[in-house]
């Protein structure tokens, strides 16, 4: 073992460099395109294609060989990585035409074409730059690439290249790119879409002059200007979001929906059908699914769900069947449930799915069969199924945790288990006719997609999941790999994010690495998913309505008690937190709320005063600043700040532009006027993702020694400690 854990998880970005990821299955189900680089610790991404007849693999687009290789990343694009959480360089993402013959993708701001299925090197296209998200009409002969705010197109025969809509140097004004909330909140990073004729564009127009003015400065560099953002904190503006149907010629028809009543533009899509919209109301809680008409742009709502506590955004839906069925999801009885039907029916249509599946995501639509995951009963495990003429099937993978995509009767499965580390990729094949009656679950083509990932350097970890408290809270705990049981008391480290959207509680060996790595170092570790995290049913998520504080810290307060039931070899008298995001909110609340329970806390980019951060999340929770203080204030760390009493590390990068280092300062500046020492640790040059290697590395030995001096930990055996 040549490298610490820490130096390993952060050479080979957690593990993922080496990967195959972001499957593409062609029509017809002949061939994979994937991205994948070429070891466990090199980031640069190239292009692949899988035959899936014959097996063979191809490199189709390598960086290393293009022009562009090396070349500095612009502004906007780095912005876009940071909204998807992309560690990665080289070819980050890509978008075929509709008879998958070509790919486009962009590098250091210059857009590429390269064959999918024939020979012959990626060739740059003769485009504006900075260039960014290209995309192939449907026939692969235009490509659509967003540029300066504007909307352009390039014939990739001619190499005629125009703009389809231009804000003409307006101010704030940009054409098919998504906006701050749209990719940070929606999951929607993108803002056009093509006409299966290749004719005309859906094109999102977002104005983000409404939105305040933040700054991001580099108190590092104070040479260097700060950097100006649109930030929509709780309680202010917005970018106004509407949307045209675009000729390539540039000719427009605006598309009309109540705007003032509907607000937020969630996702977008254009098939053969037509057009359709998603639009939610500021509060969010009404989300109508709508019809687009292109030649007047007028708009018609084909179904609209309403809640009293906010209506949630499904990835993967709407979506359109062969047969003209629109896949959308329901809740109903505590379950989000799967919806197939015509457009004229989907307002009162019955579910396919039962009481008790509860749906997470739609994946893709193959002909008239839906492949989606779901959770049936056990949140920790997520299954993939199927849903069509053949009937509900659940693909035959096993236990653990699953995902794929699916065309031309292929599908590409992706599954991570406890018994193993990376993924397993599995092609199965059903055959041409995929989706109609008596068609089977799913056979192995003979084919897997390898992995070039390394493997850390640790015992695999065992993790016992147990379900604890009166709630049934999903727990992980795990134990260092030298222990004996009944050989002397361990201190706990809590190690949750325990807030929406996010789930850690999962029945895959990859969840628990870094968790492994700290019980190694002397710790019992607990990890557990509290109300409002994913997966137990939309009753569930709801549950913090109105309280970001109460329900998440009660829920970690019983998982802790559950595991030391389950193990008496906790020291519940030793007891430390730690997260980053929601989790370092969660570890900075812990501390200040049940000192008697939390002994000492890390808290990494923590949300400290929730109204600084963004509209879509915040007012799902909390409701409008102005219409509900009393929310922000319980919810809130910095009206607290005299109540600390244990010790707090503090640890937040100072380019972050999602939680913004103000929360951290801020309440730093109330804990030193309350008297309350504390350590900070300002991150240079960071962003949320703390992705730099030497940082990410350092960053976890500084928060065990941090952890061991305040929790009174012994040092672990040698065995198990110096060389993980």
């Amino acid at each position: 073992m040549t490298d610490s854990f820490p130096r390993q998880q952060a050479r080979t970005r957690n593990f993922s460099l080496g990967a195959p990821r972001s499957f593409q299955v062609s029509p017809d189900g002949g061939m994979v395109a994937f991205l994948r680089s070429p070891g466990g610790t090199d980031p640069v991404t190239g292009l692949w294609a899988l035959d899936v007849a014959s097996g063979t693999e191809r490199l189709v687009a390598d960086p290393a060989q293009l022009a562009g290789f090396g070349g500095e990343d612009d502004e906007l694009e780095k912005a876009r990585r940071e909204r998807a959480r992309e560690r990665a360089a080289g070819i980050v993402g890509f978008a075929t035409d509709d008879g998958f013959t070509v790919a486009a993708f962009t590098l250091a701001g210059r857009v590429y074409l390269a064959a999918l299925g024939g020979e012959g090197a990626a060739a740059a296209l003769p485009t504006r730059t900075p260039a960014a998200d290209p995309r192939p009409d449907p026939s692969g002969r235009l490509v659509a690439y967003t540029c300066a705010g504007a909307l352009r197109v390039v014939n990739t025969g001619t190499g005629e290249d125009r703009a389809v809509v231009d804000p003409d140097g307006a101010a704030g004004i940009s054409f098919g790119s998504a906006e701050f909330l749209a990719a940070e909140e929606m999951d929607r990073t993108r803002g056009y879409w093509w006409a299966p004729d290749g004719g005309a564009l859906l094109v999102a127009r977002v104005d983000e002059n409404p939105v305040p003015r933040w700054h991001i400065a580099d108190p590092a560099h104070p040479q260097a200007p700060a950097r100006e953002i649109r930030y929509p904190a709780a309680g202010t503006q917005n970018a106004e979001v509407t949307a045209f149907i675009a000729s390539v010629r540039g000719r427009l028809t605006r598309v009309v929906w109540d705007g003032q009543a509907f607000p937020y533009l969630v996702s977008a899509s254009w098939s053969a059908p037509g057009p359709l919209l998603v639009v939610q109301s500021r509060d969010q809680k009404e989300l109508r699914l709508l019809s687009v008409d292109p030649a007047t742009g007028q708009t018609a709502v084909l179904r609209a769900d309403t809640d009293p506590v906010w209506t949630d955004i499904v990835p993967g839906v709407p979506a359109w069947t062969a047969a003209g069925a629109i896949a959308w999801t329901a809740d109903l009885r505590g379950t989000r449930r799967l919806v197939v039907a015509a457009p004229g029916e989907l307002a009162g249509a019955e579910p396919v799915t039962p009481d008790g599946l509860q749906v997470r995501q739609v994946l893709d639509v193959d002909g008239d069969t839906v492949l989606f995951t779901a959770s049936a009963g056990d949140p920790t495990q997520v299954g993939l199924w199927r849903a069509g003429p053949a009937g509900l099937t659940e693909l035959p993978l096993g236990e653990g945790v699953h995902s794929g995509r699916q065309a031309g009767g292929t599908t590409v499965a992706v599954s991570r288990r406890l018994s193993h580390a990376g993924a397993e990729v599995t092609v199965l094949r059903h055959g041409p006719a995929a989706g109609s009656a008596g068609t089977p679950a799913g056979t192995p083509a003979g084919l897997g997609i390898a992995s070039r990932a390394e493997r850390p350097q640790l015992p695999g970890p065992q993790p016992v999941l147990l379900a604890g408290g009166p709630r049934g809270i999903r727990t992980a705990l795990l134990l260092p790999s030298w222990h004996e049981p009944g050989t002397g008391p361990l201190p706990v480290l809590c190690d949750p994010y325990g807030g929406p959207h996010a789930q850690r509680v999962l029945a895959t060996r990859d969840a628990y690495w870094t968790s492994q790595w700290l019980a190694e170092q002397g710790f019992a570790v607990v990890i557990a998913d509290g109300r409002g995290t994913p997966g137990r049913g939309p009753d569930f998520e709801r549950a913090v309505a109105g309280d970001l504080a109460g329900p998440v810290l009660a829920d970690q307060i019983d998982a802790l008690h559950a595991a030391a039931e389950h193990c008496g070899d906790l020291d519940l008298t030793r007891v430390g937190i730690r997260g980053w995001s929601f989790g370092g909110y969660l570890a900075a609340l812990a501390v200040l709320r049940a000192p008697e329970v939390f002994h000492a806390a890390v808290a990494g980019a923590p949300v400290t005063d929730w109204q600084l951060y963004d509209t879509h999340y915040t007012e799902r929770y909390l409701g409008l600043p102005a219409d509900s203080p009393a929310t922000y204030e319980q919810s809130s760390l910095i009206n607290e700040a005299g109540k600390l009493t244990r010790p707090l590390m503090l640890i937040h990068g100072l380019a972050d532009d999602n939680v913004v280092v103000a929360h951290s300062l801020r309440l730093s500046s109330a804990l030193l006027a309350a008297g309350r020492p504390h350590t900070v640790l300002p991150l240079t040059g960071v962003t949320h993702m703390a992705s730099q290697e030497e940082v990410a590395e350092n960053l976890l030995l500084l928060q065990v020694d941090f952890l061991k001096a305040a929790l009174r930990a012994p040092a672990p055996p040698t065995a198990g400690g110096a060389a993980l």
